[in-house]
């Protein structure tokens, strides 16, 4: 496959590009409950593959500083907030109205740490943005993160807290145009309706459409307003496999490119959009998977790189674990590496795994009939909005470690190659935003909180 965009040739240029990756060791401890197709644990099988590939040595490898209260009430309502920060398995049945109300139940089960979970991988998502800003990292990684459906109030389709929501409010401090790419195999919906008004950030999502959660991302649906034609969607049916799906991935991705001219790239990386996903029915393999990467990555723009779904979870960490090699230009081994899950990627410990022979229902026919009316849909776009930043809110800054935070983490080994992410983010006032750029209709309810 070609590589596109204006790229350096991939493999000895892995040092050019510098990666920050933010992991939590505490992240894997996380459980959903028994039977639940989500499993936090897969953050950790990842990274023990990225450990004895010896990518960690590649890249500046961070604990998350967690998001607080204020940095999610950027995008969500306070009293969704304060009702996750809250609520505990123990006090549940005692406010079952809320539980309603707020959508936490079956798919999104109140469990033991579950406000210390949606901080964490938020403050990933948000802490890499603040890398890329400051100019600190060309790619920044939190696999952890990527939880695409959550809304302003409620939790949807396993996510409580959106943190790619969150991440490109942070990038937008900085860039005149994010560009958010979602290639999970369920629609993006919640990324795409907190944008949906606003021409500064263009929503893609590739996605399984037709009886399949969220049962939205039709390719009608272009955005509003000042947003039309810079929601994209691209709805596929079963069994998809690499050549069909970059035969519009490129395409259309490059003329994204071309016409919207990002200043920054988030690419949701979930991995059930693979072959043999448990909850999944399309059939890419990792390399094809992983091609939607390397052609991002192709453009040289300023790239965070989340996780997102994936339910068969051996191929999730190999998946992830490959990308992240992509991320840095190096080519890993298809021998898997003697690690301590090594025997759940038996019997053939290898990182690749071959596509199914499931059919492919997205006919040439299909295929053509979607690329032409999405790259019709851009050619409306004459060219990139132009945001004229008179006055903006000032950069997160990258303080001194707060005094309150030493010594905080005693579980934190000093030993570890991991350095802590102590990075801060400030929540302005009304008046900073007086003249800002941000257009009044955009879902940001809760960004302009008084101080």
């Amino acid at each position: 496959m070609d590589t596109g965009g204006n790229s350096l040739p991939s493999g000895a240029d892995g040092v050019k590009r510098k990666v920050s990756y933010f992991y939590d060791p505490e992240v894997g401890n996380y459980y959903y409950g028994q039977g639940h197709p989500m499993k936090p644990h897969r953050i950790r099988m990842t990274h023990a593959l990225l450990a004895h590939y010896g990518l960690l040595q590649h890249m500046q490898v961070l604990k998350p500083c967690p998001a607080r209260d204020r940095d999610l009430c950027r995008f969500h309502a306070d009293d969704y907030v304060s009702f996750l920060r809250g609520i505990t398995p123990e006090t549940q049945q005692d406010q079952l109205r809320q539980l309603k109300r707020f959508n936490v139940g079956e798919d999104c089960p109140v469990f033991d740490g579950l406000y210390s979970f949606c901080q964490t991988y938020a403050g990933g998502s948000v802490g890499g943005a603040v890398k890329l800003n400051h100019g600190l990292c060309d790619i920044a990684i939190n696999w952890a993160g990527g939880l695409h459906h959550a809304k302003k109030c409620e939790a949807s389709g396993f996510c409580y807290v959106n943190d790619i929501v969150l991440a490109i409010l942070e990038l937008l401090k900085q860039h005149e145009r994010v560009l958010y790419v979602d290639i999970d195999i369920h629609h993006g919906d919640g990324v795409e309706e907190a944008f949906y008004t606003t021409d500064r950030v263009m929503t893609v999502s590739f996605h399984k459409f037709g009886d399949y959660f969220p049962g939205t991302g039709d390719i009608r649906d272009i955005g509003f307003g000042k947003g039309k034609y810079y929601s994209l969607n691209v709805p596929l049916d079963d069994g998809i496999d690499d050549e069909s799906y970059h035969c519009l991935f490129k395409p259309i991705i490059g003329k994204v490119m071309e016409i919207f001219r990002p200043g920054a790239v988030v690419l949701q990386c979930g991995a059930d959009s693979l072959s043999g996903d448990r909850l999944g029915c399309f059939n890419l393999s990792i390399k094809g998977h992983a091609e939607c990467v390397r052609f991002m990555r192709s453009f040289n723009v300023p790239l965070l790189l989340l996780g997102g779904g994936g339910y068969t979870i051996r191929n999730v960490a190999r998946c992830w674990c490959y990308e992240t090699g992509v991320a840095l230009g190096i080519e890993v081994d298809d021998k898997m590496p003697q690690h301590e899950y090594y025997e759940y990627f038996g019997p053939d410990y290898t990182l690749h795994v071959a596509p199914s022979n499931m059919e492919n229902k997205n006919s040439h026919q299909l295929l053509d009939e979607i690329r032409a009316k999405l790259l019709d849909n851009l050619s409306t776009l004459r060219h990139a909005p132009s945001v004229q930043f008179q006055e903006r809110p000032p950069d997160t800054e990258l303080p001194e470690a707060d005094e309150d935070h030493d010594d905080g983490d005693e579980r934190w080994d000093p030993d570890s190659d991991m350095e802590i992410d102590d990075e801060r983010y400030f929540v302005f006032p009304v008046s900073s935003f007086s003249h800002c750029p941000i257009p009044s209709n955009l879902h940001f309810t809760c960004l302009l909180v008084l101080q």
